[in-house]
């Protein structure tokens, strides 16, 4: 290996780079460093995916997220994972190829009790996916209500410009609106979306129906309502959708002198006043929303604070139909040949995850176990 230092003057690494290529070097492919460090045994798969993670980054969390797992916090848990399967395999391949021995009596209770505990690790972990979407791409927020009661003033006041047209009049806002915030340590997308009313017509309709669509993906709700006025209209296919642990409620233009308390309405979600055009109550908004995400993402922190990407979540859904066949096997008192299939099925699913499975484990793990031909 060859390491040149030079200073940074751009035109004398162009021609170093040259001079190079012309005899006879090439320039890396993307990601060909990491690619070689897993190859070579440097770095397990999850760990050289978080080095792309930690690239790509948008937020405290996610950053600290990719940290953990280039760490090699995910390859750890598999290691895990494998550990237990292999105790179980052991006990069974252990009858299995050495059936003239002077072993216990089979008993397949145990390790059945330890294979569903397993399996409901495993279900856990999967559905940890859900959260890299928050993580990664950010918490999906729909800011929703009536016309005219300050859904685009909302943004523009949480982006800190002048991105989506205020009016008068209803219907200004047809389509929905996207843009990205931070909100402490969380990287929140939030959609500006078309005010319902029973009017609509034509481009109108069409919003509305964008962003009932929208809500079908939404992580968050924001529901605007204008203290000054009635209680809204709100389709009830939305309102289903919004519950106390997804949604804050803001009741707007308490600068008014008509405002009124809305708290009756949608009692069970937390509610907060708030002037978006004076920018009255909004630090007391931003900190219920930031304890509202932090409790949305608390699941997190059962599963060690571990979050699984599709291709993960993917290689242990296989794992866990191989283990629940292993399972039903023993529940059914069949050979311990098949199950110990299933189990050895499990086992390379799960080593999948880091991109190997050492097999010799298996050897030391049973002639640890038990002290055949002794």
């Amino acid at each position: 290996m060859l390491e040149i230092a030079p200073h940074g003057n751009p035109l004398v690494v162009q021609l170093i780079l040259e001079d190079l290529l012309n005899r006879g070097c090439r320039l890396a492919e993307p990601g060909e460093f990491t690619r070689t460090a897993f190859l070579n045994g440097r770095l397990d798969l999850t760990q050289a995916e978080a080095v792309a993670d930690l690239i790509h980054a948008r937020s405290e969390r996610s950053l600290e997220l990719a940290r953990r797992q280039m760490h090699g916090s995910v390859g750890r848990k598999m290691s895990d994972l494998t550990d237990q399967l292999l105790q179980i395999m052991a006990h069974l391949e252990a009858y299995i190829d050495f059936p003239e021995e002077d072993l216990p009596s089979e008993d397949q209770v145990g390790p059945a009790q330890d294979l569903q505990a397993l399996i409901v690790e495993l279900q856990a972990l999967m559905e940890t996916q859900h959260y890299a979407a928050l993580l990664h791409e950010g918490v999906k927020t729909l800011i929703v209500g009536e016309p005219n009661v300050g859904k685009s003033s909302l943004i523009n006041t949480l982006l800190g410009t002048d991105r989506a047209i205020v009016s008068d009049r209803p219907g200004t806002t047809r389509d929905y609106l996207s843009a990205f915030i931070m909100l402490g340590s969380w990287r929140i997308e939030i959609l500006d979306t078309a005010g319902f009313h029973d009017e609509a017509k034509d481009l109108e309709s069409i919003g509305i129906e964008l962003t009932m669509e929208q809500s079908e993906t939404a992580d968050c709700f924001l529901l605007v309502l204008d203290s000054s006025q009635n209680a809204p209209t709100l389709p009830q296919a939305l309102l289903d959708k919004m519950t106390p642990e997804n949604t804050l409620v803001l009741e707007n233009k308490i600068d008014l002198k008509s405002h009124t308390d809305c708290s009756e309405y949608l009692p069970e979600i937390q509610h907060c006043a708030v002037s978006v055009k004076h920018e009255t109550g909004m630090a007391k908004f931003k900190a219920a929303w930031l304890k509202l995400l932090e409790a949305r993402i608390a699941p997190l922190s059962q599963v060690d604070g571990l979050v699984l990407n599709a291709r993960h979540a993917s290689a242990l859904s296989e794992a866990t139909q191989a283990l629940q066949a292993a399972h039903d096997k023993m529940s059914a008192n069949e050979l311990s040949e098949l199950i110990a299939a299933d189990l050895r099925q499990g086992i390379e699913a799960i080593g999948n995850v880091v991109g190997r499975v050492d097999n010799e484990r298996m050897l030391d793990r049973l002639f640890r176990e038990f002290c055949i031909g002794k």
